[in-house]
């Protein structure tokens, strides 16, 4: 009773007695054709007898052997996968060899073919290299005589695992026998003991790679103990018995085609890798969970799939992408007219194109938005079953719409009874700010509109608007929450305290996320690394004096960033960082991996970064090393105090290298060290990253996805490292304990802190109730009946206020500020999970928003210039602890959210030697890009677009302009990430896009005719 055929004993009594399988005959399988011939003739009989009848006049006495060897030929020609799916010719007649579940209970032939499917478990068959004994599998499946699977079974008791399983998988079995072959015959091979599952989808003996299709347990590796069950009984109780089985089949295993860079001493070589796709046991359990709760609640809900980096998202998206898209109710009603995945990730559209392609076996159905925002409203339009698009598109839908009408293309997009699926890559920006509500907004149009009528009929007219505006006010309030034609399934590994509220559909403990896959569990299965597993940090230590006789009083803040500045900058602070940071890259980093090991350089800002890059390149010469090379990233061009006749740039010093390159070039083998300032740092996939150095104060989600570029597996990478300059490892571990495992929710947001704003913003008496209400009766007009006038009107209005503001002190005028955008952004997020509307808060809102705009920056005030004053007496860096940061200890702190923050004291004057001595104790603060980098990045993509270069150079500025015009919207799209607030800007205020506009032109159209153009300023 202890013995593994115990345990198969058991794993074939439940599978025929319980989950829809047949015993197979160990005698009928074919070892050379690794075929049930008589359960494939006896299926086709039975499922398609007229086809059969027609062939087997065509070869009277051979049909079958016929019919076989057609079919083997198939198999080996187009693989086991597409024949199940699509059926095989022979003699000009196509047979089918499975039928899968129908999407509808519409047609009842579909449905009774589907129940003549045959799954077989057959026990220890003898294949064509297992002469010697223990060489046949323990257990073989079959579907219709087709074999899909082997399974080898371990049992603890008798002292073997599936570790055992995995060995005689990789020593015992011949890839090249028929059983075995990849994609010919079985689809996937599993390890099995009473503990643990692990697959693989191809045999290449001693290289065989196994991944775990366990559970989880805890939030970590396995699976959790179940009462009078084995550990691993869900294997054939949940994901093999037949209807499982059969929907894996039709529905999510499939072949992934991708080209891989091979790095050689001359570039870059391309390879075709063909991988065969079965879902992981998390993967196949959120696709299964979400479609199950759809279809039994339908549409209106926000779901947020929170899985860690290495759980195979795009394949995840893929799978949930192609269900969606064809789920009905059990009336046999589509849900979903339209799935949309939100991503800006150009991998996950030829992802998803090729995988749903396998499973409908024809085109059409994946729609990419990659063009413009015309082509989003003619999909929407057309209802595309799935489409790719950046959300950045729908706020300009509408204009779209009238352009193609202007041009004699008429566009019908109506949204009545229609839904919609809006998948999104990353939830963290998916549904906030306004671009998300315009995205609400055009989705649920007739819904919206029906809405308002209703609740118009209901509420209190507002005397203070006009009829028109009152309906418009409701509008916006209304597409700020959720919409009942609408469901969110929003994937992310960090999400932030207010990713959680607004994606708020419960899972199993009662609330969000609705799944959860840990990086806990990811890091003990295997793929990924733990980044903190060899966590280094160093201090530094370092003493300034006062030069100057005087003891000023300086703005403290201004004083605190100048010294650290002084500090970062200062050649021996940098000098001493490049030479530990080569050092340490050559007699340790340079040898992992196979000596192919990579390093990146975290630094704080684009001078920086440029110090870094000279230093480096410096002691490099200074030493004469041959065997590290460096590549610097940053955005635009800055000019040095120490170099007053050289303008620096990515380029210029990559040795002509363009910034799109860089990726491409730092995989070769001629670079192994990328210094980054604020690129690179999100996003950026590449395996072979071992080490980082980190000279940038990091915290929150942005340490996380900062140190987890070193997370990526590669074969033969067996740790990482990092060496922090900055970051106590106190700090790092607060970081990413909310991610480990479960993410606690801090307290959420009361409402009433919008009442307390409100109240606090009106206590200045800048503005009034009555000067909110006369702007926001011009703003809320419909734009059917503006006159023209109205921009003028609403900044007439606006302008006495910015007069009474300038009038307030500095510290006056940076609170009121700060409470102003305080209110904005609580507003902006509580709005959309309040039960109710309210009309004065939406009307401040709007209102605020925009004076927000018209408010000027303090620009008067001192300059805080500290050349001369101070000098660094001494500076010396120290290791102070190296070792793993260990996130199984302690409980993670909930994560906070918006709060009514907004009452910063101001800036105060304090002796600078004061000053000195708190910096010498507590050194230097982190420091943010001005928004002035956003343009200098659109301006350099502008000018390496040889399109543009080329109409420059033919056009005067005034024809140009046209052109410009054109792309500009794809330039700001490609320079988004990281200037989300500056983009919205510019995206949702016509006047202030108009001013940027010009202010390109001037500065693009220079540069393209003269290389000593000026920037834009």
């Amino acid at each position: 009773m202890h013995q593994e055929k115990d345990f198969e004993n058991i794993i074939e009594r439940e599978l025929l007695n319980h989950y829809g399988y047949h015993r197979g005959n160990p005698e009928e399988y074919k070892k050379d054709t690794a075929l049930f011939h008589n359960e494939i003739i006896n299926f086709i009989q039975t499922t398609q007898p007229q086809q059969w009848e027609k062939f087997s006049r065509t070869s009277p006495g051979e049909a079958q052997k016929t019919l076989i060897t057609s079919l083997t030929k198939e198999l080996k020609s187009r693989g086991m996968l597409d024949v199940l799916r699509n059926g095989f010719k022979c003699y000009g007649k196509t047979f089918k060899v499975a039928y899968f579940q129908p999407n509808t209970g519409m047609n009842p032939e579909t449905i009774a073919l589907y129940s003549k499917n045959r799954l077989t478990v057959t026990r220890q068959v003898t294949i064509k290299t297992g002469i010697k004994k223990g060489r046949k599998p323990d257990i073989t499946l079959s579907l219709n005589g087709l074999p899909i699977a082997t399974l080898e079974l371990k049992n603890q008791l008798t002292g073997q695992t599936y570790r055992n399983a995995i060995d005689q998988y990789q020593t015992e079995r011949d890839p090249k026998d028929p059983l075995f072959r990849f994609k010919e015959r079985c689809l996937v091979h599993f390890a099995v003991d009473t503990d643990e599952v692990w697959m693989t989808t191809k045999l290449a003996g001693a290289k065989t790679y196994f991944l775990p299709f366990n559970k989880g347990d805890n939030h970590a590796a396995g699976n959790p103990p179940v009462l009078g069950e084995y550990r691993t009984s869900y294997l054939w109780q949940e994901a093999l018995q037949r209807d499982s089985i059969l929907e894996i089949l039709a529905r999510f295993l499939h072949l992934e085609t991708k080209e891989i860079q091979i790095p050689t001493t001359t570039g870059i070589k391309y390879q075709t890798k063909e991988t065969l796709i079965f879902p992981r046991y998390h993967q196949l359990d959120v696709v299964r969970k979400l479609i199950a709760h759809t279809k039994q609640h339908q549409s209106g809900h926000n779901y947020l799939i929170q899985h860690s980096a290495g759980s195979g998202k795009s394949n995840s998206i893929a799978w949930l992408a192609h269900r969606l898209a064809n789920l009905h109710n059990d009336q046999d009603d589509k849900i979903f007219d339209t799935v949309i995945v939100i991503t800006d990730r150009k991998v996950l559209d030829r992802q998803l194109q090729d995988t749903i392609y396998q499973f409908d076996h024809k085109t059409g159905v994946v729609h990419k938005i990659d063009e413009n925002t015309k082509q989003l409203a003619k999909a929407l339009s057309a209802g595309v079953p799935v489409i790719i698009s950046t959300i950045q598109k729908f706020p300009f839908i509408s204009q779209a719409i009238q352009t193609l009408e202007k041009k004699g293309t008429t566009v019908t997009l109506t949204t009545q009874d229609k839904r919609f699926a809006i998948i999104v890559d990353e939830a963290h920006s998916s549904q906030s700010g306004e671009t998300a509500t315009e995205l609400r907004k055009i989705l649920n149009k007739d819904g919206i509109e029906a809405a308002i009528a209703h609740q118009l009929l209901d509420d209190e007219p507002d005397d203070n608007l006009s009829d028109a505006a009152q309906q418009e006010l409701l509008r916006a309030q209304l597409t700020r929450t959720k919409q009942p034609n609408l469901s969110y399934f929003a994937f992310t590994a960090t999400p932030k305290q207010r990713t959680l509220l607004l994606f708020d559909e419960p899972g199993e403990t009662g609330q969000a996320p609705f799944h959860l896959y840990t990086m806990r569990q990811a890091i003990e299965e295997g793929f990924i690394k733990d980044v903190l597993a060899n966590y280094t940090y160093y201090e530094r230590y370092y003493e300034l004096v006062r030069l100057s006789e005087t003891n000023p009083d300086l703005p403290r803040r201004q004083a605190a960033r100048e010294i650290a500045r002084f500090v970062e900058l200062h050649p021996h602070n940098i000098a001493q960082k490049v030479e530990i940071i080569i050092e340490h890259f050559r007699n340790h980093t340079r040898h992992k991996i196979g000596g192919r090991a990579k390093a990146m350089v975290v630094t704080r800002s684009r001078e920086h970064a440029v110090k870094y890059k000279l230093a480096f390149d410096q002691y490099i010469k200074d030493k004469g090393y041959t065997d590290i090379k460096s590549l610097v990233a940053f955005s635009g061009s800055l000019s040095l105090d120490d170099f007053p006749n050289e303008t620096f740039t990515e380029v210029s010093m990559n040795g002509g290298i363009k910034s799109g390159e860089i990726p491409e070039k730092f995989a070769s083998d001629a670079y192994q060290v990328l210094l980054v300032a604020n690129k690179f740092q999100t996003g950026f996939d590449q395996p072979l990253l071992h080490t980082l150095f980190v000279d940038k104060r990091l915290a929150g989600v942005q340490a996380v996805q900062t140190l987890s570029r070193l997370n990526r597996t590669t074969p033969g990478k067996e740790d990482t490292f990092v060496l922090d300059f900055v970051n106590q490892p106190e700090d790092i571990y607060k970081a990413f304990k909310p991610y480990y495992e479960e993410t606690p929710v801090g307290q959420t947001s009361d409402p009433q802190q919008l009442n307390d704003l409100a109240f606090q913003l009106y206590e200045w008496r800048l503005f009034h109730e009555e000067n909110v209400n006369e702007w926001c009766d011009i703003w809320f007009r419909p734009k059917t009946s503006l006159t023209g006038g109205e921009h003028k009107k609403l900044n007439s209005l606006l302008d006495p206020v910015v007069d009474r503001y300038k009038a307030l002190e500095e510290a006056e005028r940076e609170q009121f500020r700060s409470q102003l955008t305080s209110f904005r952004n609580l507003y902006l997020f509580l709005a959309q999970i309040l039960p109710y509307q309210d009309s004065d808060l939406e009307k401040l809102y709007a209102y605020g928003r925009f004076l927000l705009k018209k408010l000027p920056r303090s620009a008067n005030a001192p300059q805080v210039d500290l050349s001369g004053d101070i000098e660094m007496k001494f500076y010396r860096l120290e290791k102070i602890s190296e070792g793993k940061i260990d996130l199984k200890e302690g409980e993670a702190e909930p994560l906070k959210g918006a709060t009514a923050t907004g009452t910063r004291q101001p800036d105060k004057n304090v002796p600078l030697s004061q000053l000195i001595d708190s910096l010498n104790e507590r050194f230097g603060t982190d420091f943010t890009l001005a928004d002035q980098l956003f343009f200098e990045q659109i301006t350099e993509s502008a000018i390496a677009n040889d399109n543009l270069k080329q109409a420059a150079l033919v056009n005067t500025k005034e024809n140009f302009a046209p052109v410009l015009d054109q792309q500009l919207e794809n330039l700001f799209l490609e320079r988004i990430e990281g200037n989300e607030q500056i983009f919205t800007e510019v995206m949702n205020n016509q006047e202030f896009k108009q001013v940027v506009f010009e202010k390109l032109l001037e500065s693009i159209y220079e540069q393209l005719n003269s290389p000593s153009g000026a920037s834009f300023r």
